[in-house]
């Protein structure tokens, strides 16, 4: 079982560049007088073999940022590096073939094939790139995630949980310079959700991995080695070694600021911008 979220060590300091960062980083939709700024003109650095949790009131941009770190959606504005290459100007084949090489990526909803058993599943983006698994990182990774009796069901045979931890080693089994998970826990219940996040917590600890999560579970976020949180498309604090309880505290802060409305966002709602 994963161990208390209260009772994590720190995860190691930042060895080398980090492992994503972003300068002026804005991302607009509309035009004119209906322009809305999902992101205004962000920089954020994250530090390689860390848990860094993005948390912020809907609409604040946290899933936005998440994407275009990702590389998963163009900026308007600004620079983004995956380890040391700049991936803003970047072709669509040149940013397919490194988010397929260099990054893994977990959603709430799982994203099983439901024709694949789960270690289809799990070898299934190395098999789209047409390379093999390490097989001893795969078995570490299996093992790690307590999957080794479950590799022969396909996604119907297996709990909300089972999937989701299949969906964190297909993340894992290329050995990505970094792992995004956006709500990895919301269609969960607590107790599954629980071992998710002790297993993320385990990939940065145990298998020395950068994880980044969007959430809005300060009990989540709680696993995390530092929090960064947004309101209006801006970054406006960082919390080290986070608790559920400080992390709740401060969002009721922020929700407090902005007021019930967000009257302290753009007046005009643009797109959903996480």
């Amino acid at each position: 079982m994963p161990r208390p979220a209260a009772e994590h060590a720190p995860g190691p300091a930042p060895a080398g560049p980090f492992a994503a960062r972003a300068r002026g980083l804005t991302k607009a939709y509309g035009a004119g007088e209906t322009t809305v700024l999902a992101l205004d003109a962000v920089d954020v650095d994250i530090a390689r073999g860390r848990f860094t949790a993005v948390m912020g009131p809907s609409g604040s941009g946290k899933s936005t940022l998440m994407h275009c770190l990702a590389g998963l959606d163009t900026v308007s504005a600004g620079r983004v590096w995956l380890g040391e290459t700049e991936i803003t100007g970047l072709k669509d084949r040149e940013l397919t073939r490194l988010r397929r090489d260099r990054v893994g990526f977990m959603f709430q909803s799982f994203n099983l094939v439901p024709t694949l058993n789960a270690l289809e599943n799990i070898t299934l983006p190395l098999d789209i790139a047409g390379r093999r698994p390490d097989p001893r990182w795969l078995d570490r990774v299996v093992g790690t995630l307590g999957l080794r009796d479950r590799l022969g069901h396909r996604p119907a045979q297996l709990s909300g949980g089972q999937q989701q931890r299949v969906a964190c080693a297909r993340a894992l089994v290329s050995r990505p310079e970094l792992i995004f998970a956006d709500e990895p826990t919301g269609n969960l219940d607590s107790r599954a959700g629980l071992e998710v996040l002790g297993f993320l917590r385990g990939a940065v600890d145990d298998l020395g991995q950068t994880v980044v999560m969007v959430t809005h579970d300060p009990g989540a976020a709680a696993h995390s080695d530092a929090v960064l949180f947004l309101a209006d498309g801006r970054i406006v604090d960082r919390m080290e070694r986070p608790t559920a309880r400080a992390v709740l505290d401060r969002m009721k802060r922020l929700d407090t600021v902005r007021g019930p409305s967000g009257a302290s966002g753009p007046p005009a709602r643009g797109p959903e911008r996480g």
